[in-house]
């Protein structure tokens, strides 16, 4: 049997600049499924994203859809990519086997939990304040260039990364340290800094964009501690769940999250196309 791709619209210009389009999974020219590709509003046209995939549930686990992403990557490269990324659920685990099968790797992943009712309490002598203006500038500079840093320990060429950083950080924080809705922090332990905290809506949740105790009072318990200050604030805002992104290898934070209860909600994957 002979597994296809089948376009079922026009080619798509979306408004953010990206170029997408669906097709029809088809075997021995009967439809099974449909798949939708796109280029990456992050990386741009070089980069491919798999936006999703389904086969109907009669020919599922014969392999249709590990054909349809081999044949998406091909579309792929007509297109000019060169590397192709995808999104996984976490209880997705026949997909996440497959996507790994087929070369695909596991850049970073999603991680969240619920909020309770009550707040966490800091350890004593740990407390909060707000990131002073004056502050912002160098405080932008720094946590920007780790940012891109993260991005390209993970694969994405240096360019591309920097390019998503200083993206990321002008729609993020277009007033700076004011920008409404952004709960920008300093922790302090004892009246001394120890580390920094970026919290802010992401859809119906809080997310931590940014987390990082100061180099030379690492392995103290801080990191705990901002992640408490992230819920405490998280709950305070009136959000009832809070989100992470974490990188994979970043093995110290992997184990701090999961400690406090957060799960894995989603793989985000990348594979080269050569």
């Amino acid at each position: 049997m002979t597994t296809t791709l089948r376009p079922i619209e026009p080619l798509q210009h979306e408004p953010d600049g990206t170029r997408s389009r669906r097709f029809q999974v088809c075997v021995n020219s009967r439809p099974v499924g449909e798949i939708h590709l796109s280029t990456s509003s992050s990386f741009g046209d070089a980069v491919a994203r798999i936006l999703d995939l389904h086969i109907e549930e009669p020919d599922r686990r014969r392999g249709r859809g590990t054909v349809a992403v081999l044949a998406a990557e091909e579309v792929a490269r007509g297109w000019g990519c060169k590397r192709v990324e995808a999104t996984v659920p976490a209880e997705a685990e026949a997909a996440l086997r497959a996507a790994t099968a087929l070369g695909y790797v596991v850049r970073n992943r999603q991680m969240g939990k619920a909020l309770g009712a009550t707040p966490p309490q800091l350890p004593a002598g740990s407390r909060g304040r707000a990131l002073a203006p004056e502050e912002f500038d160098e405080w932008q500079e720094h946590h920007k260039a780790a940012y891109a840093d993260s991005w390209i320990s993970s694969g994405v060429p240096e360019a591309q990364a920097w390019a998503k950083a200083h993206k990321d950080y002008a729609t993020l924080l277009p007033d700076g340290a004011i920008t409404e809705g952004m709960i920008l922090t300093v922790l302090e332990h004892e009246g001394v800094r120890v580390g920094t905290l970026w919290v802010g809506p992401r859809e119906d949740r809080a997310f931590v964009y940014d987390i990082e105790t100061d180099v030379e009072h690492r392995g103290r318990g801080h990191g705990r501690t901002l992640m408490l200050l992230a819920e405490a604030q998280s709950a305070a805002a009136g959000w009832t769940g809070i989100h992470l992104n974490v990188f994979a290898g970043n093995t110290p934070a992997e184990r701090l999250y999961e400690s406090l209860g957060y799960e894995t909600l989603t793989y985000h994957l990348s594979k080269d196309l050569l």
